[in-house]
């Protein structure tokens, strides 16, 4: 059988072959994925909590030309560094927009009880966390998501593909197959303003109530809501799945 080109198969075929991904590889260039979402998605929209993984997701994405949202949900109990980290990227990559969702959040603002997240934090992220940016999504309106998840995160994490399909839109994963040591390096490399307690053992940096160090051969992500059985904020797992 002989192959037709996109043209000689009508005129939504070239659409169909862009919004189709590649055949893509676990030696393929985040560039490449990055750029291909962005021809085949241009309302591309990223979430990003400023971890490792964002922060180098952020640079690659400027460098392939992405010049749309950077979104952070306040839940009022981040810690000082990932603001201030949030700033400083903001301060580096003016063709980005930086958009802070719930900014001004506080423990007191009445969201929620100030001891919920010790009696049930997955009411607390879902109040704090999934529902301000579930909202906002809703409002925008992307068909997919780029986000900096990786396989080396958890075990929750192991299998997450470049394109992951499901819910209500696209996830693009370009750092699915980096290792800590890649992130680290490329970090390195282009002098990236990476948040300061990283370096202190929190390889994974979520609220200050629900976070802690990682300990030597434990997961990046051991330190999120440590004993309380609860890997996932909500917003890549569960119900209210993005």
């Amino acid at each position: 059988m002989s192959l037709r080109s996109p043209e000689a198969l009508g005129p939504d075929a070239g659409l169909l072959s862009t919004l189709t991904p590649p055949a893509f590889t676990p030696d393929s260039d985040p560039l490449e994925v990055i750029r291909w979402a962005l021809a085949a998605h241009p309302e591309l929209l990223m979430p990003s909590a400023f971890n490792l993984n964002g922060v180098v997701l952020i640079d690659l994405a400027a460098r392939a030309g992405y010049r749309g949202e950077v979104v952070f949900v306040d839940t009022g109990y981040h810690f000082p560094e990932t603001l201030a980290t949030r700033d400083r990227l903001a301060a580096r990559y003016p063709q980005l927009k930086f958009v802070t969702l719930n900014a001004g959040a506080s423990p007191e603002d009445g969201q929620t009880d100030p001891a919920l997240y010790a009696a049930d934090p997955d009411a607390c992220c879902a109040v704090r966390k999934v529902a301000p940016l579930q909202d906002y999504l809703r409002h925008r309106g992307p068909s997919a998501l780029l986000n900096a998840r990786s396989r080396d995160q958890a075990s929750t994490r192991a299998d997450i593909p470049f394109v992951e399909t499901g819910g209500a839109r696209l996830k693009v994963n370009p750092l699915a197959h980096w290792t800590r040591e890649q992130l680290e390096a490329y970090a390195a490399e282009h002098a990236l303003p990476v948040n300061p307690l990283y370096f202190d053992g929190f390889l994974s940096i979520g609220c200050w109530i629900c976070t802690r160090a990682v300990r030597p051969g434990e997961d990046a992500r051991a330190g999120r809501w440590a004993g309380q059985g609860k890997t996932e904020c909500g917003l890549w797992a569960g119900n209210g799945k993005l």
